[in-house]
């Protein structure tokens, strides 16, 4: 136990120097940059602020496109920048996984900076009705898609009807819009109607929307519904692909030549992609405009490298210069290294705050094969005593610089839902306590290694299965084994790649996983709260799949779960289904308030510093912001309005 503090201690030695480098980060303010008022309201059209002329980026000048004001919607959404109206010009530099950052998607509706409301974005307004049975969505008049094609009701009709709802594309439909049909109303008017009330359909669609509507003029051609079955079946052996399925699979995510050609309703389109590279240009129909009627986005074009999987490359590359923008893939212990490229003026490193309410969310799984496993988990005594043995004070000053926050599973601090203590249950470090509870249980040191067996006396090993990815998943495994092992608990830590992760997961074969903690702002955590109860599976998922599928069956498959358990399945019906937000935060409350005297997972670190990383030519991009999937990291930021600075 000795050799692990001085190995502690070692670390923390090593990591000084580095931590010099990141002082000013120690003692940054860490609220989120101010904003315009206007990033928090319905945004302002044109006509409501009096614009009446529009200009376009003069690289589109020779293409024999209409007038911009042709291309724009009859009144289009005013985005005020951050800080200055941008100019036009140049192709960013970027990695192919910021491409989802460095230019959102576009939905109906989108998420306001404040994580908690909605606000129209190709909508022109939508309402839900007082029952929550009825979504209706009115769309702004003029919108096309990036060939020029009308934005029209009948698209998000065909994916509804034609993609979530078509059983040979998806044989299981999600709870989400279970029970639900799409209504035409007229062109741009369309609403989604529920058997059941369905009051947060809204929230799916503002942060799930992109994925909500396709251009039926280009699917019709590939999908047997529109298409001649001999053709489509012709272009699935062309392109090698098993299904008319996986091709259009293919087709959505532009993976094959004629994905290229797909229209989109972002602010740029792919138009060439190799092996390494995709390269994305303007979309000259783009429906936004800046406050002196510029159309967005500024910049032209992107360039974007396929090396995803490769962190240290996209690291090496940000702190170089050689990236305009870095961010998914940085890690906090990359900040050091970033800080000191930043001393020769190529770059900005911005310190935003991870909405992670944990960046390592510890899965114990409850439905493992082996019952005498499955007993001890069960026993909450073992859960308390593998969080109080876990230090979280010295594993945030190791990892996070002492800018992590020690805190538990549970939802945002700007959530509706919060409460302090369910952040703080069982976080402290208490290894004799943990050492006691283990002796509650039965667990002792039989053979005399200083490693507890089983009340019978066989071996007790654990062994943690991961996908080491996003946040210090690593590092903060290798502390927390040595954490465990002084309480006398042997772990045993085994990396595995996103395949190997996803199976063993969801078949209920590891003993314990691990997954950052998402999904924890009004956003989400009411619509899919599955940190806290089993309604779902999933790769990222492993401590109660069986449970999950008999709460999705009806108890056809899987497992019946313990009353405690059915009763959590139960609130997030309840909270789903609430049409009265108040009635809803409490149903969600007991939901929380359960985990903390549970523990079903167990959390470390959470909104932990991230590095955004951007060029020195790049402007107009948040100095210090809420970065996560909730919140589709920039999307309320505005990234069509960044720009370059030809100084």
């Amino acid at each position: 136990m000795e050799t692990d503090r001085k190995y502690r201690r070692g670390l923390t030695a090593c990591l000084v120097p580095l931590l010099l480098s990141v002082l000013l980060i120690s003692h940054a303010d860490d609220s989120v940059s101010p904003m315009p008022g206007s990033w928090f309201e319905v945004p302002k059209t044109a006509s409501q602020l009096g614009i009446v002329s529009f200009s376009q980026s003069p690289i589109l000048d020779d293409r024999g496109l209409p007038p911009v004001s042709e291309r724009l919607p009859d009144d289009p959404p005013v985005i005020e920048p951050l800080n200055d109206i941008g100019q036009f010009g140049g192709r960013a530099q970027i990695t192919l996984g910021d491409s989802w950052q460095f230019f959102n998607w576009e939905s109906a509706l989108t998420i306001s900076a404040d994580l908690r409301n909605f606000l129209p974005n190709l909508a022109e307004s939508w309402d839900v009705s007082a029952d929550g049975r009825v979504t209706t969505v009115r769309l702004r008049k003029g919108l096309k898609w990036s060939d020029g094609h009308p934005l029209t009701s009948d698209d998000f009709v065909f994916t509804f009807n034609h993609i979530w709802l078509d059983t040979d594309i998806n044989p299981v439909t999600s709870m989400l819009i279970l029970g639900g049909r799409i209504e035409k109303i007229d062109d741009l008017t369309f609403r989604y109607v529920f058997e059941d009330p369905n009051p947060m359909f809204e929230n799916l669609i503002a942060q799930y929307g992109s994925f909500m509507v396709d251009p039926k003029h280009f699917f019709v051609k590939y999908h047997p519904s529109f298409a001649d079955r001999e053709f489509v079946d012709a272009k699935v052996a062309e392109v090698g692909v098993p299904t008319w399925m996986a091709l259009l699979d293919a087709l959505r995510n532009a993976i094959i030549d004629e994905g290229l050609n797909m229209p989109t309703l972002r602010a740029y389109k792919i138009v060439q992609r190799t092996p390494t590279m995709v390269r994305f240009d303007r979309n000259p129909y783009y429906h936004k405009v800046d406050p002196q009627g510029q159309q967005l986005p500024y910049i032209d074009g992107i360039d974007a490298e396929d090396i995803l999987d490769n962190a240290e490359v996209v690291t090496a590359k940000a702190s170089t210069g050689q990236l305009d923008f870095a961010a998914f893939t940085l890690r906090t212990q990359d900040i050091p290294l970033l800080k000191l490229g930043e001393r020769n003026g190529e770059i900005k490193v911005h310190i935003w705050r991870r909405l992670h309410s944990s960046d390592v969310a510890i899965q114990p799984n409850y439905n493992y094969a082996d019952p005498k496993y499955r007993a001890l988990l069960w026993d909450v005594r073992f859960r308390k005593a593998l969080s109080l043995a876990i230090n979280r004070p010295e594993m945030n000053e190791i990892i996070y610089f002492s800018r992590g926050v020690p805190r538990q599973v549970t939802v945002h601090p700007t959530s509706a839902y919060f409460e302090p203590h369910y952040a703080t249950a069982y976080t402290e470090f208490d290894p004799d306590e943990a050492r006691a509870l283990f002796a509650d249980i039965g667990l002792k040191d039989i053979n005399g290694d200083r490693l507890v067996e089983y009340p019978d006396g066989s071996p007790l090993t654990i062994t943690l299965e991961f996908l080491d990815f996003e946040t210090p998943k690593g590092i903060t495994m290798e502390l927390v084994a040595n954490y465990w092992r002084e309480v006398g608990l042997d772990l045993r830590l085994k990396l595995v790649d996103r395949a190997l992760q996803s199976a063993r997961a969801q078949a209920g074969e590891m003993q314990m996983t691990l997954w950052h903690a998402d999904r924890v702002t009004d956003i989400l955590f009411p619509l899919v709260p599955d940190w806290w109860a089993p309604r779902s599976t999933g790769w990222d998922r492993g401590m109660w799949n069986d449970w999950a599928r008999y709460y999705q069956t009806d108890g056809e498959l899987g497992e019946q779960p313990p009353d405690i358990i059915r009763q959590m399945q139960q609130w997030t019906d309840d909270m789903r289904f609430e049409t009265d937000i108040n009635k809803r935060i409490t149903i969600g409350k007991k939901l929380l308030q359960t985990n903390a005297d549970n523990l079903w997972t167990i959390g470390t670190i959470g909104l932990a510093p991230h590095p955004v990383v951007v060029s020195k030519r790049l402007r107009n991009v948040l100095p210090k912001g809420i970065w996560g999937w909730d919140n589709r990291w920039t999307l309320a930021y505005h990234p069509s309005t960044w720009y370059f600075d030809a100084d």
